[in-house]
């Protein structure tokens, strides 16, 4: 029962401490606080930000690359897909394979015959 009226009494002193005006600046405590908080936070974040620029320029040459060699067939294969949603995840095999299997409850695909329930061969 104690905890309540500490906890009231550290809320009205810092509501208080919030309302303060400096009056050089018309800025209020809070402010002031909030303004030293992210200063220090972006000092903190420079020297990651600035590996992480070197990173992107390091990784820029293989990014470029793959999109321009697998950006035609990920074209096509975008084309062929219809609906993602009908798909369970890819599936890696041991001998590098990707299977994208149907889900079972997906609609037929237009033209084909819907699939029986034995075993398919692949």
């Amino acid at each position: 029962m104690k905890k309540i009226p500490t906890l009231a009494l550290v809320l009205s002193i810092s509501a208080s401490g919030a309302v303060a005006q400096d009056d050089d600046t018309g800025t209020s405590l809070m402010e002031e606080g909030a303004k030293l908080f992210f200063r220090g936070l972006m000092d903190e974040m420079e020297p990651a930000l600035r590996e992480l620029e070197g990173l992107a320029e390091d990784i820029e040459p293989a990014i470029r690359s793959f999109a321009e060699e697998m950006g035609p067939a990920l074209r096509d294969l975008m084309e062929q897909v219809e609906d993602w949603s009908a798909y369970e995840p890819p599936v890696v095999l041991p001998n590098g394979d990707i299977l994208l299997k149907r889900k079972q409850d997906a609609p037929p695909l237009d033209g084909l015959p819907p699939p029986d329930d034995g075993e398919i061969d692949i």
